[in-house]
C-alpha cells in the first residue's frame, strides 16, 4: 500500500470538524463521506471490461480510501460510472479543447477517465495513457475553458493538496475551495473561472 494513504485517511476524517476550514464547492453532496472501497478482483474486473489500466496512485485510492463519495466538487464518481472520454482535436492556437465520450479506448489519441463530478459540462478527467498518464485535468467538454493541468505528479498528491489548502483555509479557484469569511465562492453563476 501506498505510504500516503494512512495520511490521507487521517486528513479526510478530520477535514469536517474543523472550523477554520475552506468551504469546498459540492460538498453537500458527498458530505466527505467515502463510499466503499474496491477490492482488487473488482478494479481488476472492471480494468478488463474497459480495456484500461488505471494509473497506480489511482487504484491504490479506490482500493484502500474510497471507491466513491468524499472528494473536490460533487464527488468521486463510482469506477463503473466513470466515462472514458477523448480530447478533441486542438483547433486554432489559444482555443481551449473540449472532451468527448470514447466509444471504446482509441487506437489514436490519449485516453481519459471522467473520475468527479463537477456540474453542468465541466470535467474532471484521469489521464490514463500519453504523457499525461496519472495527472488530473478539469475542463469543460464543450470547450469552453481548459483543460487546466494540475501540478500534482498523481491523484494522491492532487487529492491531498485539495484536503491541505482546506484544512489551511485558503481559497484555491481551481480546487473551487473558499476560505472563511469570503465573500465570494469560486464557480458561483456569473463569475469569470
Amino acid at each position: 500500500m501506498d505510504p500516503r494513504i494512512p495520511r490521507l485517511r487521517h486528513k479526510l476524517d478530520t477535514i469536517p470538524l474543523q472550523p477554520l476550514r475552506s468551504r469546498s464547492f459540492g460538498e453537500e453532496h458527498h458530505m466527505f463521506r467515502p463510499g466503499p472501497k474496491l477490492p482488487g478482483g473488482r478494479v481488476t474486473a472492471i480494468e478488463a471490461e474497459r480495456g484500461i489500466v488505471l494509473p497506480d496512485a489511482f487504484r491504490q485510492f479506490v482500493m484502500h480510501v474510497s471507491g466513491s463519495g468524499a472528494a473536490p466538487f460533487y464527488g468521486l464518481f463510482p469506477l463503473e460510472r466513470c466515462r472514458l472520454l477523448v480530447m478533441e482535436p486542438i483547433g486554432e492556437p489559444g482555443t481551449p479543447c473540449g472532451f468527448e465520450q470514447a466509444d471504446r479506448p482509441p487506437g489514436q489519441g490519449d485516453l481519459f477517465l471522467h473520475i468527479i463530478e463537477m456540474g453542468c459540462a465541466d470535467v474532471c478527467v484521469l489521464a490514463l495513457t500519453g504523457p499525461l498518464t496519472g495527472r488530473v485535468l478539469t475542463g469543460n467538454s464543450d470547450g469552453h475553458w481548459g483543460p487546466d493541468v494540475s501540478p500534482a505528479t498523481d491523484f494522491l498528491d492532487w487529492y491531498e493538496s485539495w484536503l491541505d489548502i482546506m484544512s489551511a483555509g485558503r481559497t484555491d479557484r481551481t480546487l473551487e475551495l473558499t476560505a472563511p469569511g469570503s465573500a465570494t465562492v469560486p464557480g458561483a453563476q456569473g463569475e469569470d473561472r
